[in-house]
């Protein structure tokens, strides 16, 4: 038993090692190369309030750009949605009419509901 709790403390000791160097490296977008701020250009290179500037600007963009597609997706859909709907009620129309009119055969030929020939 007590092999096999050393055996496994061997096992993560690494794994926990590694997470302690990542987050070591991790930082806040904008802080500059190799700090979590990546290759963003000049400005985010340098790191500091620029840097962290630049990047929240960016972040603002892309969630704007992305309710402005939401946005259009949603407009997207509601035009679907009416465009069904009227086929619907076209297909309803042309369903009453042509039951009236197959009335109106029927009773031009003096038959009930049912009929024997096609």
């Amino acid at each position: 038993m007590a092999l096999a709790r050393v055996s496994t403390i061997r096992l993560f000791r690494p794994i926990a090692a590694m997470c302690q160097l990542q987050r070591g490296y991790a930082g806040e977008h904008g802080s500059g190369v190799g700090k979590g701020g990546g290759a963003g250009g000049t400005i985010r290179d340098a790191g500091g309030a620029f840097g962290k500037m630049e990047a929240a600007h960016e972040e603002q963009f892309f969630r704007q750009l992305q309710a402005e597609q939401l946005k259009a997706l949603k407009k997207h859909h509601d035009e679907e949605i009416e465009a069904h709907e009227r086929e619907i009620n076209r297909h309803s129309e042309e369903i009453q009419r042509l039951k009236k009119r197959r009335k109106e055969i029927d009773a031009s030929r003096g038959e009930g509901s049912s009929s024997d020939s096609d």
